[in-house]
């Protein structure tokens, strides 16, 4: 039986045997991929987001087996994925807005904002909060978040690119 893999930010990589390990697990403890975060481990607070095949993906409760085969996108990856040099222009806003209190939450927030800016390049508000209302941030600093995306947009708009 061929050893099971999967694509992590554009590299082929070889899955430990261990069947009871989370693509989480994998990602940051065999891989020190330490963007996706543990946060609750129930797929409810978007901490460990990725995207699997570019969906946004809880990688807490997602078996890592069941992913082989599978483009896995970390937000170390998200830089491979802009046309321009540096930081992804998500990343980029999410700086220059001053977004992150803790940090904690920064990896689901920039991964969903990302994923919803490459299938809506303007988003409105209420839609942006929509889609960051499944990723919970503790700190308070939602309102620079949102401001963080609506940059994002400028940003992407001025380098020609989706997200």
């Amino acid at each position: 039986m061929p050893t099971p893999t999967l694509e992590v930010n554009g590299q082929a990589v070889t899955l430990p045997d261990s069947a009871q390990a989370t693509l989480l697990h994998v990602l940051r403890n065999d891989l020190g991929l330490n963007g996706p975060k543990y946060g609750c481990g129930l797929g409810q607070c978007g901490a460990c987001t990725v995207w699997v095949d570019g969906v946004p993906a809880r990688a807490c409760v997602i078996p890592a087996q069941g992913v082989a085969g599978r483009c896995i996108t970390t937000l170390e990856g998200l830089t491979g994925l802009s046309t321009q040099p540096g930081l992804h222009p998500v990343q980029q806003a999410f700086i220059d807005e001053q977004a992150a209190q803790c940090g904690y939450c920064l990896n689901g927030m920039v991964m969903m904002a990302a994923a919803l800016l490459a299938r809506d390049p303007e988003p409105s508000e209420a839609a942006i909060r929509r889609e960051l209302s499944r990723n919970l941030c503790r700190c308070g600093t939602h309102v620079e978040i949102v401001r963080a995306v609506q940059r994002a947009v400028v940003l992407l708009r001025g380098a020609g690119e989706g997200a």
